[in-house]
């Protein structure tokens, strides 16, 4: 009872979160500025859209395709097309419930090529240990490349003796932290250090697979697909195609935290870019409207695979 309450939670939350979010934000606008927001998605410039989706659904498929090295190391040989629908049904399933698609990807190999539920979420897990990586790689990339403007908006938020005091404590937290696990006996930081040790295993499973470069090869095509396909969409308004390409870093990061902690980035993802922009000069109502057409046009593909590999997978794919 308690797991289904809390997994129930899990979905409700965000959504309540993000219809908050929608609510609140488009009640900061004035009417004018809401038929501005309007306006910009009617004169948007879709052909780039178009291309960005176009180098989504390549990242898509070099998912698929990056699959295929774990699976062969544990010894499993399963064909592209089941790769790539279990990818897409995978996309599709993690925007209604939160991580569920990772289980839905597995079991898809599970019931048509026999591969055991547990390893095929294992090399999932290893992907998503490099994803991680990348991810904290990016983040740091962008936030050096935008650091003076970051500093300087911090600085203007927080005055100076404060934002000492705070860093201060969370250094002081920070170094309780550490100490705390390497020295506490309590049960939940012993269940930490076997998460962190499984985190350290699957990183360095991957440099022990025959195909190690291919592997690695997709993963940066694939987080490089990612980049390309926010920085195209800029184009598409002209209020944001002057943007540099640390602006878009720092809005790309923003964006892919907003999706990672909620379903999908569901309301929180325009907002959450709109703002970075306003940051930087681009006016509320162009950055906002750049963030919906961004979330709507990828929300669009993933749905539109989804349902379609929900359709052909039974077809082409039998349950075995």
């Amino acid at each position: 009872m308690k797991q289904k309450i809390t997994r129930l939670l899990s979905i409700i939350l965000p959504l309540a979160l993000g219809v908050f979010l929608i609510i609140y934000s488009y009640n900061q606008f004035t009417p004018q500025q809401l038929n501005d927001v309007f306006s910009h998605f009617k004169n948007a410039d879709y052909t780039y859209i178009y291309i960005s989706l176009f180098i989504g659904l390549s990242s898509h498929m070099s998912r698929a395709y990056h699959w295929k090295y774990t699976l062969e190391h544990m010894g499993y040989k399963t064909p592209f097309g089941l790769r790539f629908f279990a990818v897409c049904i995978a996309n599709f399933m993690n925007m209604t419930i939160p991580r569920s698609g990772e289980v839905a990807r597995a079991l898809v190999v599970k019931e048509r090529r026999d591969v055991p539920l547990d390893e095929g979420i294992g090399t999932i897990v290893s992907e998503r240990v490099i994803d991680l990586i990348i991810m904290l790689f990016c983040t740091s990339v962008a936030v050096l490349l935008q650091f003076g403007t970051l500093k300087d908006y911090l600085v203007k938020q927080i005055p100076l003796d404060k934002l000492l005091i705070y860093g201060l404590t969370g250094l002081a937290f920070f170094i309780a932290a550490v100490l705390m696990f390497l020295y506490s006996r309590m049960q939940w930081v012993q269940k930490l250090k076997l998460k962190i040790s499984g985190f350290t295993k699957g990183v360095l499973s991957v440099f022990k697979m025959r195909n190690k470069w291919p592997f690695l090869l997709h993963s940066a095509y694939i987080w490089t697909s990612y980049v390309l396909m926010f920085y195209v969409t800029i184009y598409s308004l002209p209020e944001t195609a002057g943007l540099s390409f640390g602006v878009v870093a720092i809005a790309f990061v923003v964006g892919s935290f907003a999706v990672t902690f909620s379903n999908g980035g569901f309301g929180v993802y325009p907002i959450a870019v709109g703002a970075i922009l306003k940051l930087y000069g681009i006016p509320a109502e162009a950055g906002t409207a750049f963030g919906w057409i961004v979330w709507a046009s990828q929300t669009i593909m993933v749905v539109l695979l989804g349902c379609l590999s929900f359709l052909l997978l039974p077809l082409l794919y039998r349950k075995k």
